[in-house]
């Protein structure tokens, strides 16, 4: 059975789209077909997994506004079970174009139905906004998991983030639930992200991920060269990080058989158990 996670903040900066690739990444790793689909115009899942933009004839926008089936979009990636539904700057465009469309919410949805019988994740990421391209995900989606950076402004945003889940919930899509809360940009030796991860953890319990994502040099440079960070440098902060993650929601869907004391409880500054 399918299940597609949704990668969503509104506020920019928190990390989403490494996320999105690293936790696409780390599933197909761990022998999950994984299909990540890139809904941001700005298209950095899209690069991030080394694809150029200008080689890219078919992306999301023809998905969403010309009806063309997701089978003809999809592309295979260099990462073993990981697939890609590309972007483009033309997806800008989407939302103006979609506007008078019939059950506008749903597209993406419908774009989706048949996927759902060939991968085992489908993981969206989603653009830094709320706009009815972010709808039409947390629509198609089963789950949304919501990258909080550890700074300041972190709850603030969270709170109105999950203000518009609720509406979701309650007009579009019933059974979309929150999988979890993702601290990212962690560094220890600042006080100001202990405060907050131990804020965030008070305020939403059980909803905030174990895993917590440290500030590494290396999720920064993979992208560069194409690649999600467990393709770059498996052994960095960063790659075991979100390995973890891809753990820890596979335990929490219980989709792993592990014995209760290997499962993953917190992680050290190193990012391991």
């Amino acid at each position: 059975m399918c299940k597609v996670i949704a990668i969503a903040n509104q506020k920019g900066g928190v990390g989403k789209t490494t996320t999105a690739i690293n936790l696409a990444a780390s599933l197909a790793v761990l022998e999950y077909k994984t299909l990540l689909v890139d809904g941001d115009p700005q298209a950095n899942s899209t690069t991030g997994n080394g694809f150029d933009l200008k080689n890219i004839q078919l992306s999301l926008y023809d998905c969403l506004v010309n009806d063309t089936p997701a089978s003809q979009i999809i592309l295979e990636t260099e990462t073993p079970n990981l697939y890609l539904m590309p972007s483009h700057l033309d997806l800008v465009g989407a939302e103006i174009e979609l506007i008078n469309h019939p059950n506008r919410e749903h597209i993406l949805r419908a774009a989706l139905e048949e996927q759902r019988k060939e991968f085992d994740f489908i993981i969206i990421d989603c653009s830094p906004s709320l706009g009815l391209i972010t709808v039409n995900a947390l629509a198609a989606a089963d789950s949304v998991a919501i990258p909080v950076q550890c700074e300041y402004f972190a709850l603030e945003g969270l709170g109105k983030l999950l203000n518009t889940i609720k509406i979701v919930q309650t007009h579009i899509n019933p059974d979309l639930q929150v999988e979890g809360i993702l601290m990212t940009m962690y560094d220890g030796r600042l006080r100001l992200s202990n405060q907050v991860v131990e804020e965030i953890k008070n305020h939403f319990g059980e909803l905030v991920f174990n895993t917590i994502v440290h500030r590494n040099t290396k999720l920064g440079e993979a992208p560069s060269f194409g690649k999600p960070a467990l393709m770059y440098d498996a052994e960095s902060t960063g790659a075991v990080n979100y390995l973890n993650l891809g753990k820890e929601i596979l335990q929490k869907n219980n989709l792993t058989k592990i014995k209760n004391e290997d499962k993953i409880f917190e992680t050290d500054e190193h990012g391991s158990k």
